[in-house]
């Protein structure tokens, strides 16, 4: 059930890494979402922007397990309190992962530990490949791609 995914960018991991941290990054590539967070190993983070409960909506939450800039960054993902009743124990994690290859950046990223009959699963695995789409076109072009929402 783990979901496995690899993006080539045309860029610098320096460039890859701050589309995914910076606030104008995330505002970007996650559809007017922040990541606020410390960064700090054990920390909480969140993502937040426009939805079900306004501006302040908090999509997705947990702690981050790991993060070494320009690298590496892992963390717990629980869907937003507004989304799931039993949010709390809906966990799984994510690891991002960035590596030179010649001129550009692959991407790894890896969504594992999904609980049995995880309800947002599928959603899940149709929109990591929207947001890694969104993440390469800003880097290389400074634009994000149009999904008619």
């Amino acid at each position: 059930m783990d979901l496995n995914y690899v993006t080539y960018i045309g860029a610098k991991p320096e460039d890859v890494w701050h589309a995914l941290v910076s606030p104008e990054g995330t505002r970007a590539i996650f559809f007017g979402s922040t990541l606020e967070s410390t960064f700090e190993v054990g920390a909480p983070y969140k993502y937040v922007g426009p939805g079900n409960d306004g501006d302040e909506t908090v999509h997705v939450y947990g702690t981050i397990l790991t993060f070494e800039p320009y690298r590496l960054m892992s963390y717990t993902e629980h869907p937003g309190p507004s989304y799931r009743e039993n949010h709390a124990e809906l966990e799984t994690r994510v690891t991002l992962t960035l590596e030179v290859v010649g001129g550009s950046t692959k991407l790894t990223l890896v969504n594992d530990r999904w609980p049995e009959g995880h309800p947002s699963y599928e959603n899940t695995k149709d929109g990591w490949p929207m947001i890694l789409s969104n993440i390469k076109s800003y880097v290389e072009t400074g634009k994000t791609l149009d999904f008619g929402w």
